[in-house]
């Protein structure tokens, strides 16, 4: 019997590298864009171990849970690393990072995620990739979450190490990524005796038998239906418009704060002030005296495809998210999710209005599309 994701045709050099050309219009850069067979964590990871050694001083911007990861492979690669920590329902700013170098001239790595889908920041990365350049430091971004949602462009900010996925805002698949790399990152890791080399880590083991070699010949069989699926979604985001995208996103973002504002009974946004928050999540506080765990599972209870789920590690008692990105970046998901929040405070006894809720998160959406966002 056959399947169209079980006989697949070999997928070709050209092919491959036709996507990875796609990934890199969808980044406006004219860096090398190299795809990575594995979840987004395997070019954070690849990136940071190729550039970073004992010589390296870096700065690790910490809004949420990745930045507290990164720092720990960077101090790995013996790097002496200073972490900037804001707590997590904050961004970092500009004038932060600027300090950081003030008091650590010899600063020359940085590190910043874009987007925290994990706590529901987002930062502003053309703002202190301008600092970072004044600096002359190399400029790794996590982009995993931002792309698709919001602008994320390497060349303009200077963005040195950019990865993505496309697993949410852009809906496609976890198990491929993507890292642009500049080539003041790759004369780093050519400089670096600790990169990685003949190893699933090694982004020079792709440069030099791939991206130098001129994408004539895989360095070995590609993730094929990741891949597949991988064009599938950037042809999507190409037909729809990535500023469609984006603006639907941000319609999701608003509408669902303004629901959760209105439905009350003690639930909150975490992230207090709007334009810090991203437009792939939101991110809530819990009533005091309940536990987020407990009330996501009343939530789901009734439909368990609701995309809600509570904060990982400590904040599982105290967050609630709300991941209103990809395919639940839409009015109809919101909705349903503020009303199966609005069901679970009332089960606890708490007063919320589901009514004025959904009033409000029509209005946020009405809105949104009165100041020209998309109606996707």
């Amino acid at each position: 019997m056959t399947h169209p994701f079980l006989d697949l045709a070999p997928m070709t050099a050209g092919h491959f590298a036709a996507i990875e050309d796609r990934v890199a219009r969808l980044l406006d850069t004219r860096q090398d864009v190299v795809i990575m067979q594995g979840e987004a964590l395997l070019p954070l990871e690849a990136a940071i171990r190729g550039t970073a050694g004992p010589d390296t001083v870096a700065l690790n911007i910490v809004t949420g849970p990745y930045g507290q990861t990164f720092g720990d492979w960077l101090r790995e690669c013996g790097a002496t690393v200073h972490d900037l920590a804001v707590p997590f329902d904050t961004a970092v700013t500009a004038a932060q990072v600027r300090d950081a170098f003030a008091a650590h001239p010899e600063i020359g790595f940085v590190s910043l995620v874009h987007a925290e889908a994990a706590t529901g920041n987002t930062n502003p990365v053309a703002e202190i990739g301008d600092v970072v350049r004044e600096h002359g430091a190399l400029f790794y971004l996590d982009a995993v979450a931002s792309v698709g949602a919001e602008p994320v462009l390497p060349d303009a900010w200077g963005v040195d190490l950019c990865v993505i996925g496309a697993q949410k805002a852009m809906g496609g698949p976890a198990g491929v990524s993507a890292v642009s790399v500049s080539e003041r990152a790759w004369a780093r890791m050519a400089a670096n005796p600790g990169a990685p080399r003949r190893s699933y880590l090694s982004l020079l083991d792709w440069k030099e038998r791939w991206t130098d070699a001129g994408r004539t010949a895989l360095p070995h069989a590609p993730a094929q239906v990741e891949m597949v699926a991988l064009e599938a979604c950037l042809e999507r985001v190409e037909e729809a418009g990535a500023d469609a995208v984006m603006a639907r996103h941000a319609r999701a973002a608003a509408a669902t704060r303004a629901g959760v504002l209105a439905l009350g009974g003690g639930l909150e946004p975490w992230v207090r002030d709007a334009r810090e928050a991203a437009p792939v999540a939101t991110t809530l506080r819990a009533p005091a005296g309940t536990d987020a765990s407990a009330l996501v599972a009343r939530a789901l209870a009734a439909d368990p495809a609701l995309p809600l789920a509570a904060g990982g590690g400590a904040l599982a008692g105290e967050m609630i998210r709300v991941n209103h990105y990809g395919p639940h970046a839409g009015r109809a998901s919101v909705a349903a999710c503020l009303a199966a929040l609005g069901a679970a405070l009332a089960d606890e006894g708490l007063a919320a209005d589901p009514e004025a809720a959904t009033r409000a998160l029509g209005a946020a959406w009405d809105e949104a599309a009165g100041a020209g966002l998309s109606n996707a």
